[in-house]
C-alpha cells in the first residue's frame, strides 16, 4: 500500500477519513487560499483543493495526496469563518429558516506519475428558524468562530439543522463516498481513472 497523505489541518476531515478505515498521514499544505478568484463556486473549490494537494505532492516522491476545500454558499455569497462573535451572530441569523449549499472540492494527486483528479460535491442544508437566545448560546461556545458559515454540523451546530439533502460528510468537509470511488482508481492503477 502506497503512502496516503491528507493535505489538510481539519480535524473533521481526519475523522471522516479515519471512519472509513483508511490508513493515512496528515501534512498541512501551507497553501494560501484566495477566495476572490473569479470562478463559479464548484470550480473555485476544486481549484483550491488541487492547490493544496499539489503543494504537498511536490515534496513527495511516491505518495497519493488528498486535498479538499469546502465553501458555503448563501444568497450568492461565500461564507467564510466569522472573525468576531458579532459577525457569527449576523451569519447565523441570515441562515436562520433558510437553505444554503455546501460545496466541497477534492483533489487526488499521484506524486510519482503527476496524474490527478478533481471533483466536487454539493449538499443542501436547511436551518431551523433560530431564536435570538439560540444564536447567543451557540456563539458563546466559540464554535462558530472556527467554522465556515459560523456552524459545525459535527458538533453543536447539529441542533440548528432542520434537514439535509445530499452527503452529510460533505457538510463536514469531505464527500467520503465520492472520494473513495476516485481513490480506488489510484490504488488499482486503472488507466481510465486519473488524468
Amino acid at each position: 500500500m502506497r503512502k496516503l497523505i491528507l493535505a489538510s489541518a481539519s480535524p473533521w476531515r481526519r475523522k471522516i477519513l479515519k471512519s472509513a478505515g483508511i490508513s493515512f498521514v496528515v501534512e498541512k499544505s501551507g497553501y494560501k487560499e484566495n477566495l476572490r478568484i473569479k470562478l463559479q463556486p464548484a470550480a473555485l473549490a476544486k481549484k483550491l483543493a488541487l492547490g493544496k494537494a499539489m503543494a504537498v505532492a511536490r515534496l513527495q516522491k511516491d505518495a497519493i495526496v488528498i486535498g479538499a476545500d469546502t465553501l458555503i454558499m448563501h444568497r450568492k455569497k461565500i461564507l467564510g469563518k466569522p472573525k468576531t462573535p458579532a459577525l457569527a451572530k449576523a451569519m447565523l441569523h441570515s441562515l436562520s429558516g433558510a437553505t444554503h449549499t455546501i460545496i466541497t472540492g477534492f483533489a487526488i494527486v499521484d506524486s510519482r506519475t503527476k496524474k490527478y483528479v478533481i471533483k466536487s460535491a454539493a449538499t443542501r442544508v436547511t436551518f431551523n428558524k433560530l431564536t435570538e437566545e439560540q444564536v447567543d448560546e451557540y456563539v458563546k461556545t466559540g464554535e462558530p468562530l472556527r467554522a465556515a458559515g459560523g456552524y459545525a454540523i459535527q458538533d453543536g451546530g447539529s441542533k440548528l439543522i432542520k434537514g439535509i439533502k445530499g452527503d452529510y460528510n460533505n457538510v463536514a468537509g469531505l464527500p467520503l463516498r465520492d472520494l473513495i470511488r476516485e481513490l480506488e482508481k489510484f490504488t488499482r492503477g486503472t488507466e481510465d481513472g486519473p488524468r
